[in-house]
């Protein structure tokens, strides 16, 4: 959906090249659509060599075991977030403890998503009902019986095999992305 009238003022939008870029922008005053855009964020809690992992009871990927995760809200700080939603998925209480991964995608909405290493403070995996419909820490045999989808299975590669000294591309992740930059801080 375009949008056709000014958030701020109400007049009509139109498209004018700023920067260099076609944008929509207000006819009347000084807004600009920048776009649109996503930020999403994904823990990766590891206790006991295990990781947590809920299993999707809605859409996308009903069924499909992931880590738990989520999108930011308006006037949420970011690692807020995550552990708002460790909590609201799967009833762990989690601290982060750095960045290990971005993934981005460019499209209509422009979606980054950052997922967190953190650490297990307290609680024993349960299901929201809702967004999981099973939850819990898993090995990664236990993974090899489970439909675990794709991404989650890149990020609990790099939960389970250290950490570098920052985020890098990874050029050549352990799954097919369909050319979708990824940066992580695994040592390989």
């Amino acid at each position: 959906m375009t949008a056709k009238f000014c958030m701020q003022c109400g007049q009509p939008m139109a498209i004018k090249e700023i920067d260099g870029t076609d944008r929509l922008a207000c006819t009347s005053c000084t807004f600009v659509h920048w776009g649109n855009y996503s930020i999403g964020v994904g823990a990766l809690v590891v206790r006991d060599g295990q990781v947590l992992l809920v299993r999707r009871a809605i859409e996308p990927g009903k069924g499909n075991w992931t880590n738990p995760g989520g999108y930011i809200e308006q006037h949420e700080p970011i690692e807020e977030t995550i552990e708002r939603e460790v909590l609201e998925e799967s009833g762990v209480r989690a601290k982060v403890k750095e960045i290990v991964a971005v993934r981005d995608q460019p499209r209509d909405i422009h979606n980054v998503y950052i997922a967190f290493s953190m650490e297990y403070v307290e609680g024993e995996p349960e299901p929201d009902g809702f967004e999981s419909d099973g939850a819990g820490f898993f090995s990664l045999e236990e993974m090899k019986q489970m439909k675990v989808a794709t991404f989650t299975q890149w990020l609990v590669d790099i939960a389970l095999n250290g950490r570098g000294s920052g985020l890098r591309a990874d050029k050549e992740p352990i799954a097919s992305f369909n050319g979708f930059g990824f940066s992580n801080a695994v040592n390989k």
